[in-house]
């Protein structure tokens, strides 16, 4: 007989209370245990492998790690977004920020056990978050207005970025690949204008950034291979009439000559379509569709170079790098906007012929050209340097930096333990709490590193509290050390460090929060 109180449909779990807060904070921790190993110069990676493809994966970046692995509990959920808005917002701290909310549950679950209430400890979590962001404010240092100074804090900051990941070993060779590509930008943070492209083969340390934009296509044949002051026109346009398409009809003609008329109409249609394109005053002709072999020929008397089958992704990109707008229609020559570039060339790079575009209208495109043994280790050099790219764009923006190597989060729990002296009650257990927390990440930097953790951290804390602000942790001596992180130059991105405080912060707060775990049932099937 069912419960005469039940209220809710049949297969509708329900978790309260206890279980329900339980779940959320075993959920996160397990989270923040599979990425923690990941943190750090001395990180590990992860091998992740598909199910239904088999397809590998090899990389330590804590978003991607957490994107592609299905879960099932609602807290961890919660942190793979916070992973996620980071790497949208900034592009590197993914994996800091996942430890820090899982550290940050893991205390709360001990003071939950102590029967203090959740929002007794979201109160403190407040109090503590706010002097943490306020004591990074203070030690944060701009040298945005010195270019040679900042150049410098961009070098760090790219190699410091790339210490913890597969480039490592190069970090001096892409950390200047990387500041390089960023400072054409000129200030902007559209990443579209550096164009990555991957091509197995020879050793990472082969890889180059070349000032111009490539395109992964060939020219057409008995086309000119090298074209100086280029006029271009991107279109996407249908070039292949050599067959006879009428709504996918059949068409049925008396005899061959009819259908030889047939052709020549369709060869007449083309003729006046590459007529149009000509009346443009190009040079330069790239379609996003196929060109076949009548047009191509066409072209190839005019003396117009023609690419074809341009992807979307480059073609969209040749029209932002060169200026030019898409067009489809060739009716109003004077309305389409012509993209320019002083050199088009056919390139080699490893065994194929690449198409190079140099010295284009929009001066801030350059592409980088990665090298390496296998497809996997391409991958995952492109998701490293996409991470410094994007710090490094954002640095220019906002130019403040902190320092690395758990020296930035040894002083904001230092600032949050004076909090904690001077709170009055419970919540005071809290905010040391928030700062215990914050202390994890040196640790973790050092049990990654096989390094005796509490021994470091603890020296590490007691140079902070006799008032040396700039110490961390120096993971390449032998056995660990403490030094001082502006002489090493680990320097990390101030906007980085605070979206890592807030966002765990807030992620945690808001799971905290939680008694109630309902789980509705799948929509049934209709089955007719």
């Amino acid at each position: 007989m069912s419960n005469p109180t039940q209220i809710f449909e049949e297969g509708v779990q329900e978790e309260k209370g206890e279980n329900a807060r339980l779940s959320a904070f075993v959920g996160a921790i397990a989270v923040g245990d599979l990425v923690k190993t990941t943190l750090g110069p001395k990180g590990m990676d992860k091998i992740l492998q598909s199910a239904s493809t088999g397809e590998i994966m090899v990389t330590n970046d804590g978003a991607t790690i957490l994107k592609s692995i299905a879960l099932d509990n609602a807290a961890a959920k919660v942190l793979v977004n916070i992973s996620k808005v980071q790497d949208d917002e900034v592009g590197d701290g993914t994996t800091s920020v996942c430890v820090l909310a899982a550290e940050l549950l893991r205390e709360a679950e001990k003071l939950v056990d102590q029967k203090i209430h959740p929002q007794t400890i979201i109160e403190g979590f407040r109090l503590a978050s706010q002097a943490a962001q306020k004591a990074l404010e203070k030690s944060a240092v701009d040298h945005g207005k010195d270019p040679k100074a900042f150049r410098e804090d961009l070098l760090s900051i790219a190699r410091t970025t790339l210490s913890s990941k597969v480039l490592s070993q190069d970090k001096e060779h892409f950390a200047t690949l990387a500041v390089d590509a960023v400072l054409r930008l000129k200030g902007s943070t559209n990443l579209n204008n550096i164009q990555i492209i991957k091509k197995a083969g020879g050793k990472l340390r082969d890889s180059y950034l070349d000032e111009g934009f490539i395109l992964d296509k060939r020219i057409g044949t008995n086309h000119p291979k090298r074209l100086e002051n280029a006029k271009i026109l991107v279109a996407n346009t249908a070039m292949d009439t050599d067959k006879v398409k009428i709504f996918g009809a059949r068409v049925r003609v008396e005899g061959t000559s009819k259908l030889a008329e047939l052709e020549k109409a369709e060869k007449e249609k083309m003729k006046a379509k590459v007529e149009k394109i000509k009346a443009h005053g190009i040079n330069c002709f790239v379609n996003r569709q196929l060109i076949y072999n009548y047009p191509e020929q066409l072209f190839a008397e005019a003396g117009i170079m023609s690419i074809e089958h341009a992807d979307f992704d480059g073609i969209e990109r040749l029209a932002l790098v060169t200026g030019a707008e898409i067009a489809s229609t060739f009716d109003h020559p004077e309305l389409v906007k012509l993209g320019r570039c002083d050199l088009i060339e056919e390139v080699i790079i490893g065994e194929d012929m690449l198409v190079k575009f140099s010295g284009c209208a929009a001066g801030e495109a350059c592409t980088i050209v990665l090298r390496g043994a296998t497809e996997q280790l391409l991958d995952e050099a492109e998701r490293s340097l996409h991470d410094a790219l994007a710090v490094l764009s954002q640095t220019v923006v906002e130019t403040r930096t902190v320092l690395g190597g758990g020296c930035s989060e040894m002083l904001m729990s230092k600032a949050v333990d004076s909090v904690a002296q001077n709170t009055a009650g419970k919540k005071a257990i809290a905010v040391e709490s928030f700062a215990k927390a914050l202390r994890q990440l040196p640790t973790i930097l050092a049990d990654n590193a096989g390094y005796d953790s509490s021994e470091l951290v603890a020296k590490l804390r007691s140079a902070m509290y006799s008032g040396m602000s700039t110490v961390g942790l120096d993971l390449y001596t032998p056995g660990g050390a403490i030094a001082d992180m502006r002489e090493l130059g680990v320097i990390e991105s101030y906007k980085l460090k605070r979206a890592v405080v807030s966002s765990a912060s807030e992620a945690a707060e808001m799971l905290l929060r939680c008694d109630n775990i309902i789980r509705a049932r799948p929509r049934a099937r209709d089955r007719h």
